[in-house]
């Protein structure tokens, strides 16, 4: 995008960024820039099926938004350099006068993933009220994405009993072993036998606001609020829409909590870094105020 303001790429570039499968994937590749990500890793992370992301990375390569390259035998993707640059600017001369809301804030996530090589494990208990959806989504995400420097657990201040089946059979679809889900209290994780904590992590606000047991070991704690899918939909089709949506949300906090250097991070900056994250798309009143448990 070179030459001053060019509306016809701008309209080609946002129609191709108007579906919610190939937006993912442009914001997942900005978290990634300059370096990028595979169709393997993009397709897990967005829960696309690889067939239909070829497709979509088809379609966002012909609009100027990604670039491929190869790498090995694999096919890496990664946010066009020029394209990135230049919406913006962009966007600011069609919303002249441009400026930023107040308050925002910006997450600043690794540009590149790199293998977890680690002595240290680091167990993150996950609290929803009822442990069936929202936690169990997070649970299985960190335990995945963590590849074994992060080791998470969930559990409710007053559980369902099951979980959601609706979720288990979403994360079943992604390639999750959803044999070992269950709906527990949180009074399991409270006691002297109990893993200790190193984070505690609520993803409803209700489970915010109520009184916590004592966690041996004072863990840090965040609020990664985000709307509940178990409420949303008649059909079968908007309720897992529904789920879909709740486990993009927290695979982006997910993908951004585990590449936190945390060995290196003194305790304020981990703080802080960990309420930017609740803050990110999708967040509730709650998380967007920095609240934590």
């Amino acid at each position: 995008m070179t030459g001053g303001f060019d509306p016809e790429r701008l309209v080609r570039q946002f129609q191709a960024l108007g579906q919610s499968s190939r937006l993912a994937v442009v914001r997942l590749l900005a978290r990634y820039r300059p370096f990028g990500l595979g169709a393997g890793e993009i397709a897990r992370l967005v829960a696309v099926p690889h067939n239909t992301l070829s497709t979509h990375l088809a379609e966002l390569e012909r609009a100027g938004l990604i670039r491929s390259r190869r790498d090995g035998r694999s096919i890496v993707y990664a946010l066009d350099p020029e394209t990135a640059e230049a919406i913006p600017a962009q966007l600011a001369e069609i919303l002249r006068p441009p400026g930023r809301a107040p308050g925002a804030t910006t997450v600043f996530l690794p540009i590149r993933r790199t293998p977890i090589v680690t002595d240290r494990t680091y167990n993150v208990l996950v609290l929803c009220t009822g442990n069936s959806a929202r936690s169990i989504l997070a649970e299985a995400l960190i335990n995945r994405e963590g590849k074994g420097k992060f080791r998470a657990f969930s559990a409710g201040s007053h559980p369902k009993g099951t979980p959601n089946p609706v979720g288990l059979k979403l994360l079943a679809e992604l390639g999750y072993d959803i044999s070992g889900f269950r709906s527990k209290s949180w009074d399991e994780f409270a006691g002297p036998e109990a893993p200790k904590m190193d984070f505690i992590v609520t993803v409803c606000d209700s489970a915010a606001g109520e009184a916590c047991p004592y966690w041996p070991g004072h863990p840090l704690t965040a609020h990664w609020g985000i709307p509940d899918p178990a409420d949303v939909g008649e059909t079968e089709e908007e309720r897992r829409a529904a789920f879909l949506d709740a486990y993009r949300r927290l695979a982006a906090r997910v993908t951004a909590f585990v590449n936190l250097p945390v060995e290196t991070m003194d305790l304020g900056a981990l703080k802080a870094a960990l309420a930017e994250i609740g803050r990110l798309e999708g967040a509730t009143e709650l998380a967007l105020a920095g609240k934590v448990a």
